[in-house]
C-alpha cells in the first residue's frame, strides 16, 4: 500500500464536500469521503498496488492511483486479514465504477 500526497489539488478543491463519483454526472452527488476523489480536505491518499520488481531502492509497481511526481509518504504491506474485511457493503454506483475501471485497465 502506497500513501502519497495529492500535491496538485488546490485550496479551493480542498473545500469540496460533495462530488459526482469519478466526475460522472450519471452518478449521485455524494460526500467526498464516500469516494476515492483526490479533491478532499485531507491531501493524503492511499493506493493498494502490486509490486512487480525491486532494484535496490527503486520499485516498479502496477495500479498506483497517483499522478507522476506525487510525493510518496509511506509504503506499507497489504495484509488481507487486516486490510480486507469480508463484510464490506458498497453503494451500487461504487460497484459499477469498480467494474468500469477494471474493464478499462484490461
Amino acid at each position: 500500500m502506497v500513501l502519497y500526497w495529492s500535491h496538485r489539488i488546490n485550496d479551493k478543491q480542498r473545500n469540496i464536500t460533495k462530488v459526482h463519483p469519478a466526475g460522472k454526472k450519471e452518478y449521485p452527488l455524494v460526500g467526498v469521503f464516500a469516494t476515492r476523489s483526490p479533491a478532499r480536505p485531507n491531501p493524503i491518499c492511499v493506493s493498494t498496488i502490486e509490486l512487480l520488481e525491486r532494484r535496490e531502492n527503486v520499485l516498479k509497481v502496477k495500479s498506483l492511483d497517483a499522478i507522476d511526481g506525487s510525493p510518496i509518504i509511506d509504503i506499507k504491506v497489504h495484509s488481507p486479514s487486516y486490510d480486507s474485511p469480508s463484510d464490506v457493503k458498497q453503494a451500487d454506483w461504487m460497484e459499477e465504477l469498480i467494474k468500469y475501471f477494471r474493464e478499462k485497465l484490461k
